[in-house]
């Protein structure tokens, strides 16, 4: 199994080009099974995950071809002829449920296995039933597997989340396409993600109003066409490494970086003493004078401060001046990457969902073991300030989500290297 070693080098100067958003690809591939016509998804993230989701589509009939070194995706499911996702494939990825609303919309029947338990949370499929339900959809729990119908079709529906819930939003976003009438989800989720969804779906002839705000409206349509979008900037792997120059010092260019993806982000990054500025490539990154400010953080969903950054925001504050509180209020179970910072040398205690982190003036190096994706990244970023070396073990977990990490660090003067069989 493959472990990566890092060694604190001292600053970080360069620039590191951002990829596709993963977590917008995952939704964007299944919108392939609305239509009988090609989608093309460009800009897209060469991940694991991906892999994963080409894999599962690919048992559902849709025809799948990766161009240009995996950054285009040409796909067509004029001929689909399975409506089973399997656990087999399912169990590996959340996101896989996303094929559940499109393939009901389209084929009129799916069944897909519950995705099962996951390391930073439960992430239950209960707000998805629900909206599909609404529409009409009839749902049972049959030995781990959900099977759904829609004899008559999906007809559209007024409904309201109960949580602003990502991946509910966009299941049933898709399944409204195509529904009779028209379809209201209010408190939906309001992610980048979400938009750029609704603006392929728009592409193919989806009539969508409202998306980024908490109320989305869909008039659906008999049938959705071809189209070919660009997916949107990753916003986590850009905070990700917006983050790499304020831990080790020096100034970063984000290519492609946009300040509307990460606001509520760069707004703790100003309290604690940290310059981010546009440029006509994207955003410029660069701590101001000595130890950053210690600063509170509240994971909330967009446009507040993404989950998804909290793990990599305590890697900051561990060596920030001063105590700053981080409060977990999407996942139950986030905080896996704080003792693994502590053997490091960090001062953190953790009690329910918060985590209060005593800055000290520098951590160490030394073994660590990943336990989730964003919490193995937060990692390998404490490793880059740290003296000397810091083992990440598990590191198949970064591969999910983050693109070539060592290749983008190294090119801004880090030491990093994938070491194979640790």
């Amino acid at each position: 199994m493959d472990s990566i070693l890092v060694k604190g080098n001292g600053p970080l100067n360069g620039q590191i080009p951002i990829a596709g958003a993963k977590n917008a690809c995952l939704t964007l591939m299944p919108a392939t099974l609305l239509s009988e016509e090609p989608l093309t998804l460009t800009n897209a993230p060469r991940l694991s995950d991906i892999k994963t989701m080409t894999l599962l589509l690919q048992s559902l009939g849709t025809e799948i071809s990766s161009l240009q070194d995996g950054k285009v995706i040409a796909m067509s499911s004029h001929n689909l002829d399975n409506h089973v996702a399997d656990y087999e494939i399912v169990r590996k990825m959340r996101a896989s449920n996303l094929v559940l609303g499109p393939m009901l919309a389209r084929l009129g029947q799916a069944v897909v296995s519950l995705p099962g338990g996951c390391a930073i949370g439960a992430r239950p499929m209960d707000l998805h039933i629900y909206g599909l339900e609404k529409l009409g959809a009839q749902i049972e729990l049959r030995d781990g597997y959900l099977h759904a119908k829609a004899p008559g079709g999906l007809k559209g529906a007024e409904m309201e989340l109960s949580f602003a819930s990502v991946g509910a939003t966009e299941n049933i976003l898709m399944a409204a396409t195509l529904a009779k009438g028209t379809t209201v989800i209010k408190n939906a989720a309001r992610e980048p993600e979400i938009v750029d969804l609704a603006d392929c779906l728009r592409a193919m002839g989806a009539q969508i109003e409202g998306d980024g705000t908490p109320d989305i409206v869909i008039q659906g349509v008999d049938r959705l066409g071809s189209a070919t979008h660009a997916v949107v900037t990753d916003r986590i792997e850009l905070g990700t490494y917006m983050l790499a120059p304020c831990i080790a010092g020096g100034e970063v260019e984000l290519l492609g970086g946009r300040i509307d993806l990460v606001g509520a982000f760069c707004e703790k990054l100003d309290a604690a003493g940290i310059t981010v500025e546009e440029t006509d490539k994207g955003l410029k990154v660069a701590r101001k004078n000595g130890r950053v400010k210690a600063v509170d953080v509240v994971t909330e969903p967009f446009p507040g401060f993404p989950t998804d950054l909290q793990a990599q925001m305590m890697a900051l504050m561990c060596t920030a001046e001063g105590t700053s509180v981080l409060e977990e209020k999407i996942f139950e179970n986030r905080f896996m990457h704080a003792p693994e910072l502590g053997r490091m040398g960090a001062n953190i205690e953790v009690s329910g969902g918060t985590a209060t982190v005593h800055g000290v003036e520098k951590l160490k190096g030394a073994p660590v073991m990943a336990t989730d994706l964003r919490a193995s990244v937060s990692l390998i970023l404490a490793g880059l300030a740290a003296e000397g070396e810091t083992l990440v073990n598990r590191v198949y977990h970064l591969d999910r989500g983050y693109e070539r990490l060592e290749e983008k660090l190294k090119g801004v003067g880090a030491l990093i290297e994938r070491v194979q069989g640790v």
